[in-house]
C-alpha cells in the first residue's frame, strides 16, 4: 500500500466527484453523437444527412480513440494484439518512479541550477529582509519554542528516555578517559597556546592584587593569623601596623612577580608550567596508573547510583522548567530567539559584504553537497515507487490528474467532429456550393 499523497478524506472525496462528472460528461458527448450517426444512417439519404453522418463518425473515432488513450494508462483494456500495451501506469511503475528520480535529481538538484537559483535570489539579502521585520522574528521565536516544546514532549516517554541513558552509557564505556584528557592537554599547550591563556590571567590577578580590597583582604589575614598563632604577641606589637606594612610588601612582592613572568615569556615560572604539562600528558598517555584512575572513573560515571539519581533529578527539574517556559504564551526563550533573530536580520541587512560572503559560501556547500542530496533524494523516490503497490498507485494517479484526463476525451470528441465536418466540406465543396446557391 502506498500513501494517500496528503489527501484528506473529504478532498478524496471532491476528486471522486469531480472525476465522475467529467466522466459522465464524456461519455454523454460520445453518446450524443453515437445518437446523431444512428439518426444521420436512418434518415433518407441527402447530402445534410451525409455531412451530420460524417461530423458524427469523426467526433465518435475521436472519443473512442482517446478513450483508449485515457484507460490504457490505468488499466488493461481487453482488445485483441493492443492490449499489452494498456494498463501502463501499472505495468512500468518501477521504471516511472526510476525516470521521475532521474528527472528530480537532473532538474530540480542539479548542482548548476541551485547555484544560478541561489545567485538570482540573493537568499543572504531575502533572510536579512524578512529577519529584521519584528513580526517575522516573533515568528520564528514561537516555531523554536513549539519545537522545543515538541522535542520535551518526545523525550519524556519511557522507553525514548530508557535508550537515551543506555547510549549515554554506552558512548562513556567507549571513552579513553585518560588518552582523551591527554589528547586535550596537548592541543591547549599546542604552539604556546596556554600562555596566551596564562598572560590573561596574570594580567587580571595583578588588577586584582593592586586593588585596595586586596590589601585589605590580606591585612586581614595577617591579623587573624596572628591572633591565631601568637596570641601572646598579639597583645603587645601593634597588630594593625604590621598586618597594613604585611599586606603592602605581601601585594607589592605578588605584584612583582606576576609583572616579571608576564614581561619575560621565557620566565622560569612559565618553563615549569611548560614542563609541568608535558609531563601530565605523558603520564596521561602511557602511565598504567592514570590509565586505571580513568577507568575507575569512567565505571564511576557509568554504574553509580547515587550519580545517576542526582543527574536524573537535575534534568527533570530542567525538563519542567524548560517546558513550562516553551509553553508559555510569553516565553522567555521564544523571546531571546526573536530578539537574536532580528538582531541578525539587522546586522546582515547593514553589511553587504556579509551577504556576499555568506551567499557565496552557501553556493559552495551547495557545490559541493547537491550531487550526493540529490542522488539520495533520486534513490529515496524511486525506492519508494517501487515499494508502492501497483494497483493503489495507479487508483490514486487517475483520482488527482483523472478529471483532466476526461477532458482529453471531450476534446477529442469535439476536435474530432470538427476535423470530420471540414473533411466532408472539402470533399463535398461543389455539392454543398450549388446546394448553397439553390438556398439563395
Amino acid at each position: 500500500m502506498i500513501p494517500s499523497l496528503g489527501s484528506t478524506e473529504s478532498a478524496t472525496l471532491a476528486r471522486q466527484a469531480d472525476l465522475a462528472r467529467a466522466r459522465r460528461l464524456a461519455l454523454g458527448l460520445l453518446l450524443l453523437f453515437a445518437a446523431l450517426f444512428i439518426a444521420s444512417t436512418i434518415a433518407p439519404r441527402s447530402l445534410w444527412s451525409d455531412a451530420i453522418k460524417a461530423v458524427a463518425e469523426a467526433a465518435m473515432i475521436g472519443a473512442l480513440a482517446d478513450w483508449f488513450a485515457v484507460s490504457a494508462l490505468f488499466r488493461r483494456v481487453p482488445l485483441p494484439l493492443v492490449q499489452r500495451h494498456t494498463d501502463i501506469i501499472a505495468r512500468n511503475k518501477d521504471r516511472i518512479g526510476g525516470n521521475l528520480a532521474a528527472f528530480v535529481r537532473d532538474e530540480f538538484l542539479d548542482a548548476p541550477a541551485l547555484v544560478s537559483m541561489i545567485r538570482r535570489h540573493n537568499p543572504a539579502g531575502m533572510l536579512a529582509q524578512w529577519l529584521s521585520a519584528p513580526a517575522n522574528a516573533g515568528l520564528l521565536g514561537r516555531q523554536v519554542a513549539r519545537l522545543g516544546l515538541m522535542a520535551l514532549e518526545t523525550a519524556e516517554d519511557a522507553k525514548i528516555q530508557a535508550f537515551l541513558a543506555q547510549s549515554a552509557r554506552a558512548l562513556v564505556a567507549r571513552l579513553d578517559l585518560s588518552r582523551s584528557m591527554s589528547a586535550a592537554l596537548s592541543a591547549l599547550t599546542h604552539e604556546g597556546r596556554h600562555q596566551a591563556l596564562l598572560d590573561d590571567v596574570l594580567a587580571r590577578v595583578g588588577s586584582m592584587v593592586r586593588t585596595p580590597q586586596a590589601r585589605a583582604f590580606v591585612a586581614d589575614t595577617l591579623v587573624q593569623w596572628i591572633r591565631r598563632e601568637h596570641p601572646l604577641k598579639q597583645k603587645v606589637l601593634p597588630t594593625d601596623w604590621l598586618s597594613g606594612k604585611g599586606a603592602a610588601a605581601i601585594t607589592h612582592a605578588v605584584d612583582t612577580l606576576l609583572k616579571a613572568v608576564a614581561e619575560d615569556p621565557q620566565h622560569e615560572l612559565r618553563e615549569a608550567l611548560d614542563g609541568a604539562l608535558q609531563r601530565l600528558a605523558a603520564r596521561l598517555q602511557d602511565d598504567p596508573e592514570w590509565t586505571r584512575r580513568g577507568e575507575e572513573l569512567r565505571d564511576y560515571l557509568q554504574n553509580d547510583e547515587v550519580l545517576g539519581r542526582y543527574v536524573s533529578g537535575l534534568w527533570a527539574d530542567l525538563r519542567g522548567k524548560l517546558r513550562a517556559d516553551l509553553d508559555n504564551p510569553d516565553s522567555v526563550v521564544a523571546r531571546r530567539v526573536a530578539e537574536l533573530g532580528q538582531w541578525l536580520g539587522m546586522s546582515l541587512a547593514g553589511d553587504a559584504a556579509l551577504r556576499i560572503r555568506l551567499n557565496v559560501q552557501l553556493e559552495l556547500w551547495v557545490a559541493t553537497l547537491a550531487p550526493d542530496v540529490a542522488q539520495s533524494v533520486a534513490t529515496h523516490i524511486s525506492d519508494t515507487v517501487r515499494r508502492w503497490d501497483a494497483r493503489e498507485l495507479s487508483r490514486l494517479v487517475e483520482l488527482h490528474i483523472g478529471r483532466d484526463l476526461q477532458y482529453i476525451r471531450i476534446n477529442g470528441t469535439l476536435v474530432g467532429g470538427l476535423i470530420g465536418l471540414v473533411l466532408f466540406s472539402v470533399s463535398h465543396a461543389g455539392a454543398l456550393w450549388n446546394a448553397l446557391r439553390t438556398m439563395n
